[in-house]
């Protein structure tokens, strides 16, 4: 019996893996170093720092609450995340 791709077979079409395919921290950033901007804080992460996202692409800023808008500068970009401080 075969089956239609996709159709019941677990594939996901979100993965950004597998053959030709780029995962998601090789992409460009939205943000860099340096760069100031105001975010609505989404959640807090479990260590307390506020979680905002700009463009999917999420940034922790410490000493944020959830539904916060604050001001931030970028201190630091990783592959998955970046870090904010309050300005």
């Amino acid at each position: 019996m075969s089956r239609e791709f996709g159709e019941d077979s677990g594939d996901r079409g979100d993965r950004r893996s597998g053959p030709g395919m780029k995962p998601n921290y090789f992409l460009p950033k939205p943000v860099k170093v340096g760069d100031e901007i105001d975010l609505t804080i989404e959640a807090v992460a479990s260590k307390g720092d506020g979680i905002a996202k700009k463009d999917g692409y999420v940034i922790f800023v410490a000493g944020a609450k959830q539904g916060d808008s604050v001001k931030v500068r970028i201190s630091d970009v990783r592959a998955r995340f970046a870090i904010g401080e309050k300005i």
